[in-house]
């Protein structure tokens, strides 16, 4: 039983790794974490064993906190006064997304209302699928439209580094990297509040919790140092190996079915962010990169771990998706029961 789980783990860290080493070598920016999410996917579409067990999934989500919070810069939290521009743009944008994606999947591509609105939530998969689970919609064809949506944000993000005329950074420079003994006793807080944070149903909570452990130690002067590179890279293709796996069960058939509904709903959806995150950009003196990835559309590891490999502020992508999942989490019920109610009265007049 340990073997059959252990080598199609293990498996599937190679494939993410190979594929990771691949793109960072042909010099695609955040290509641990790219490359590492294709091949993973690929894999899982061809029939490969791939495999990533629940512990180590809850290990990468604290590795990936635990990697933006120690990211986050002294100075970070003076911006904030910049902030409710962009977070004005953000409630704005999940609107336009939910009306316009799910009108397109309803009418287009003949989805019902249910499936169609449940499938243009940008983020909170889990709360989704637990409506989905309730009788609204269909959730075979809603979980393959949202991890299209998640793995075609991490594959944008990095190509649109490399050919748009768009600032990112290369992470700082350091010297100075945390001892084995800092990063077991940050690792042992990261764990702890990411599991209050659980027990107090956030969203996401061991990586929000992870990520408030370290940067909470980081601005109080606990530690100074940088989590070492080659951590910093397993966790980039830990998230790679995660994001691939969500393609397990899914079969070609039941893909290609939704897909061509999910990746148009999907390229609306970053048009959407795009126009907001530019006009955002035009009122705040802040990267264009930085702020997308604030606004992007879900995936809230995946967009973390791309705002530290493109160098930028992990603390404002991070506050404005916890902002987005918050506002999702009111969004979803509502929606849902405007749903239920439209059926009952349809139900009614026939």
């Amino acid at each position: 039983m340990f073997l059959t789980t252990l080598l199609p783990t293990l498996l599937t860290i190679a494939i993410s790794a190979i594929g990771g080493g691949l793109a960072t070598f042909v010099g695609i920016p955040a290509g641990w974490l790219m490359g590492g999410a294709v091949a993973v996917t690929v894999a899982a579409m061809i029939g490969v064993p791939i495999a990533l067990p629940g512990w180590l999934r809850d290990v990468t989500f604290v590795l990936i906190g635990m990697s933006m919070g120690a990211s986050v810069a002294p100075d970070s939290l003076t911006l904030i006064s910049s902030w409710p521009v962009s977070l004005v743009a953000l409630a704005l944008e999940l609107v336009l997304i939910i009306t316009l994606t799910g009108w397109m999947l309803a009418k287009v591509f003949k989805l019902d209302a249910g499936t169609a609105y449940l499938s243009s939530f940008p983020g909170h998969l889990s709360f989704v699928l637990g409506i989905a689970a309730a009788g609204v919609g269909n959730p075979h064809q809603i979980v393959i439209i949202q991890v299209i949506r998640i793995l075609m944000l991490t594959i944008c993000v990095p190509i649109g580094a490399v050919f748009l005329p768009i600032d990112h950074f290369a992470p700082a420079v350091t010297t100075e990297f945390l001892s084995v003994w800092q990063l077991l006793a940050l690792a042992a807080g990261c764990v702890a509040v990411g599991l209050v944070f659980i027990r107090l149903k956030v969203p996401a909570g061991l990586v929000l919790g992870a990520m408030a452990a370290a940067t909470v130690a980081k601005l109080g002067g606990l530690y100074v140092e940088a989590v070492p590179t080659p951590l910093v890279t397993a966790t980039f293709i830990c998230t790679g190996a995660l994001i691939g796996s969500r393609f397990v069960g899914i079969t070609r058939a039941e893909f290609l079915t939704a897909a061509k509904g999910g990746l148009i709903a999907t390229l609306m959806t970053v048009a959407i962010v795009t126009l907001m995150a530019y006009g955002v950009s035009l009122l705040v003196d802040m990267p264009f990169g930085q702020i997308w990835l604030g606004l992007a559309p879900g995936a809230l590891e995946g967009m973390g771990a791309l705002g530290i490999a493109l160098g930028y502020d992990t603390a404002f992508i991070a506050a404005h998706h916890v902002i987005r999942l918050l506002l999702l989490s009111f969004a979803i019920p509502a929606v849902a029961l405007l749903l239920r109610r439209r059926e009952a009265a349809t139900i009614a007049r026939q």
